[in-house]
């Protein structure tokens, strides 16, 4: 995430849907100092917050946790702070219809869930609203989520959602992009599920 201009230092967090486990980067290590032994391991169905492994979880698994309980069919989640998709949760603003790309995340917007503070319940839960029928949405104050049914298609949907929160806010700040109209979307919506898939 580092390479790719997504993330800094020990920000942000990973986990992975394993069988009825649920894998997650520790937490407060630096990514570059991460080995596959400090991997903490949680059950997602039971013993609600038990955890193995040498080093804590991720302060975030509470909405890891939650959005694996939720979606099933979300395999991966990768959360960070990376810097556009920040700024505009900063704002406390969606990204709205500025880009046909948009509805790879599900719909015509990128919700931003309200602020509540990282670690919480009420985090998971803003969180798991702004998710309700979309695949990625921002964090007031925060950062981003992007999920995917495995690990590299999580980090890909990250990296295309700081490229459009880039965009967005380019476009801003020369007046403002020209939304897609609601007929505009769904069309979008239904070319991405026909013909925007790999072989």
């Amino acid at each position: 995430m580092a390479g790719l201009g997504i993330n800094q230092g020990a920000a942000g967090n990973i986990s992975l849907r394993a069988g009825g486990k649920m894998l997650i980067t520790p937490s407060a290590i630096p990514y570059d100092d991460i080995t596959p032994e400090m991997i903490a391991a949680m059950p997602i169905d039971d013993n609600y917050g038990a955890w193995e492994g040498p080093k804590r979880p991720s302060s975030e698994w509470r909405f890891h946790l939650d959005i694996f309980r939720a979606r099933p069919e979300i395999g991966a989640i990768v959360h960070t702070h990376a810097p556009h998709a920040t700024a505009i949760a900063m704002a406390r603003r969606e990204i709205p219809p500025c880009h046909y790309m948009i509805t790879r995340f599900g719909g015509g917007t990128v919700r931003c869930a309200p602020y509540a503070l990282f670690g919480t319940a009420e985090l998971s839960a803003l969180a798991l609203e702004a998710l309700r029928d979309r695949t990625a949405c921002l964090l007031a104050n925060h950062g981003m989520i992007a999920t995917g049914p495995t690990l590299d298609a999580a980090l890909a949907a990250a990296v295309e959602l700081e490229a459009l929160a880039k965009q967005f806010i380019l476009s801003v700040a020369i007046g403002g992009p020209v939304l897609l109209t609601g007929e505009e979307i769904a069309a979008a919506i239904e070319q991405f599920a026909t013909q925007y898939r790999p072989n």
